[in-house]
């Protein structure tokens, strides 16, 4: 199967989780008619990193945590078990000789989603990019999931 190279490698990817700040209100005890806040101190945003290799195991664990945040369903061993089927692992594999690539929209990147369908399912937060596998695992997880309610529910081409 012929491939593209992938336009971009990153050693190690990170997801920025953002905490929230709190503010603090003093109340008058004695006196007072009114009440009035003390000086309010925005508590600095805890960012926790989540590094994931740049590899199949760290594209499948960012992928599945983006889907977690959009109620996006799907296992780890049925994300690994289509892709294994449809790119041998591979985020540059592109499919030149099915009925799709004769129709001019080949499957592309690691589970083989053709442009429409990777541009209807596109998930917020990942890249725009049918070769960037974490958009790729995303994009394609989203579609099964409108289409077969879950990747769980996929066993061959979909």
């Amino acid at each position: 199967m012929p491939v593209i190279a992938s336009s971009r490698r990153r050693l190690v990817r990170s997801l920025a989780v953002a905490g929230t700040g709190v503010a603090v209100v003093a109340l008058p005890l004695f006196g007072a008619t009114s009440a009035s806040a003390a000086p309010s101190t925005q508590a600095t945003a805890a960012a926790s990193t989540t590094a994931y290799p740049d590899n199949l195991d760290g594209w499948i664990r960012e992928a599945m945590d983006v889907m977690a945040q959009n109620g996006i369903p799907g296992s780890y061993d049925s994300i690994h078990r289509n892709i294994m089927r449809e790119s041998s692992g591979n985020p540059a594999a592109i499919n030149l000789w099915d009925s799709n690539a004769v129709k001019g929209t080949p499957s592309k990147g690691l589970l083989q989603v053709i442009d429409p369908t990777f541009q209807a399912y596109h998930v917020p937060g990942t890249a725009f990019d049918p070769f960037d596998p974490v958009a790729n695992i995303a994009a394609a997880c989203n579609y099964a999931a409108d289409r077969y309610g879950s990747i769980d529910n996929v066993f061959g081409a979909y």
